[in-house]
């Protein structure tokens, strides 16, 4: 029996690695050599996966103080730390030293979990291993996820089923033990992505109200003494990555107000947009839809039959019915998951997102209310695989509808640059004593600020504090510093880099455009006594910054 099990453990694991790899080929066999370089947020995610995986494994306590901002402390609290992203490429990291398979073998991480966790989650709720295929590949591959490919974060979507598969293990069996594997699947969320951990916690205590009511287990005790637990442990676990956030509510600009969510509301040009092969056709047509929220015809189709049928089918499915629940009841919740969150995503204006920005912790924290679909699209994957196990006992017709949804959704392959190595500045800084580093041109307003990121990535080859920086919060004095070295080198920009302890300057001449950058080759023979020169055979140059008053100065 147990070496039964073990096999079709790993049958099912291979799986879900064969899916990940199809569905985003070639990133497998290219795994250290393309990335989404040609992309800001793409690079903030290679950055910041290896910046926790490299702090995980030399320095875990400082991890939150990445090298970006110098000198500021606790910049990766700026977004998203990506905590569990970085946890997860460790291995990687350790073997190759190289950012990019680092970030890349998460990314196919992401997608093994994401298939695994809801795979899991449909089989206990259906007794079907091949209806759990549909609603794993329909909620993995979906539209939504495969847009987000640049934001890691956003990839890290298995901790919402795993969560609510934990809510169901336990009202299927109340126990103190339940409760405590409810709460760690809580925190696998949370550590995860911030968004996901919150939309988890959302769904389970919607589910924990809906359980409480359609079984009676609001009277009894261990019930909800199980959830306490649950969430002081989810919370005690939470708490050391939650104290960088705490530390800046009250930081200018930090907190986002209700109406800086509307730009990123979902409308109903985003519940059609697609970037599949069988979608994206009708894009041109949509005008500017901002997220892609489609989950696709197949799956809509086959989610509200799910939802419809289940009623007629009042009784429990599997041999164990205390584990496995009755089908209407599981469409009835998951029903009820799927409004909801399609209303939250139209943001403050629809009304349900401006009441939970107001009662529910950390949530000022959040921007986006579109991201609320990706509850609506497991909720129609959950109820898609219920929809096949009542309409069909037969395994080859279950598969096809997985296939079927799979195809609908492919939009491989995935396009990404080709990654080459660090030039020889960014190699020699590697080489040097260590010591603060500035990149220019240093951009200097808000349209440009995302550029920053290339200095970032250049940053993980030699891990060099920098005083670039790019993230949803810039640290106070950020920007005033910013707009003083945007004519760098001067006399008030080296006074400014003297304070902060900056020893090595790169210069990227491709920035500069013609007039720019004869300025810049003036000013640098105006302060040849302060800088230099240690590379300066490409387009990228090295100077050291001398001390003021040093012999031959002026």
């Amino acid at each position: 029996m147990r070496a039964g099990r073990a096999r079709e453990a790993a049958l099912t694991i291979l799986a879900a690695v064969a899916l990940a790899v199809v569905f985003t080929w070639p990133i497998a066999p290219r795994l250290g050599h393309v990335g989404r370089v040609d992309s800001g947020d793409g690079q903030y995610s290679i950055w910041n996966v290896a910046w926790v995986a490299r702090a995980l494994t030399r320095d875990p306590l400082h991890v939150f103080d990445a090298n970006i901002f110098h000198p500021t402390k606790g910049t990766l609290a700026y977004s998203e730390p990506n905590i569990g992203a970085g946890a997860l490429a460790v291995p990687v990291w350790l073997a190759t030293g190289n950012p990019i398979a680092a970030h890349n073998s998460v990314v196919l991480l992401a997608f093994v979990l994401s298939l695994l966790s809801t795979w899991a989650l449909a089989h206990h709720l259906t007794a079907r291993r091949d209806a759990s295929w549909l609603a794993a590949v329909a909620y993995a591959f979906c539209p939504y996820a495969m847009s987000h490919l640049a934001h890691i974060q956003l990839l890290m979507s298995f901790g919402v089923p795993l969560a609510l598969l934990g809510l169901h293990w336990l009202v299927a069996r109340v126990s103190l033990a339940r409760g405590a594997v409810l709460g760690t699947a809580l925190f696998a969320a949370g550590i995860s992505c911030g968004y996901y951990g919150i939309l988890a916690g959302l769904a389970v205590g919607l589910g924990a109200l809906y359980y409480a009511w359609t079984r009676g287990l609001w009277r009894t005790a261990r019930y909800w003494g199980a959830l306490l637990l649950a969430a002081a442990i989810a919370g005690v676990l939470l708490l050391p990555f939650l104290l960088p956030y705490v530390a800046l509510q009250d930081a200018p600009g930090y907190e986002r107000p209700l109406d800086a969510s509307i730009r990123w509301s979902a409308s109903w040009r985003s519940w059609l947009a697609s970037g599949a092969w069988a979608h994206r056709w009708w894009l041109p047509r949509l005008g500017a839809w901002g997220e892609v929220l489609f989950p696709g015809w197949l799956l809509l189709w086959l989610g509200l039959m799910g939802v419809a049928l289940a009623p007629r089918r009042r009784g429990a499915l599997g041999s164990t019915p205390r584990e496995c629940p009755p089908l209407h009841e599981t469409a009835g919740f998951y029903g009820l998951l799927g409004v909801l969150a399609f209303w939250a995503s139209f943001g403050p204006g629809a009304g349900l997102y401006a009441a939970l920005y107001r009662v529910v912790p950390f949530f000022s924290l959040l921007r986006a209310p579109s991201r609320f679909g990706l509850l609506t699209v497991l909720a129609l994957a959950v109820a898609s695989a219920i929809a096949v196990t009542i309409v069909t006992r037969r395994r080859r017709t279950a598969l096809l509808f997985a296939a079927l949804v799979g195809l609908e959704l492919f939009a491989g392959p995935i396009r990404w640059p080709t990654v080459g190595a660090p030039g020889p500045a960014h190699r020699l800084l590697a080489q040097l004593p260590p010591a603060p580093v500035a990149e220019f041109p240093f951009f200097a307003t808000r349209a440009d600020w995302w550029r920053h990121t290339r200095y970032m990535l250049a940053s993980t080859w030699h891990w060099r504090p920098i005083v670039n920086g790019y993230s949803d919060y810039a640290p106070p004095g950020f920007w005033p510093m910013a707009e003083v070295l945007r004519q760098f080198p001067s006399d008030e920009g080296l006074a400014h880099l003297e304070a902060r302890g900056v020893r090595y300057v790169v210069f990227h001449l491709g920035f500069y455009d013609g007039p720019e950058r004869d300025a810049l080759t003036e000013r640098l023979a105006q302060y040849r006594y302060r800088l230099r020169p240690i590379h300066q055979k490409d387009t990228v140059w090295l100077f050291e910054v001398e001390a003021a008053g040093l012999p031959g100065s002026r």
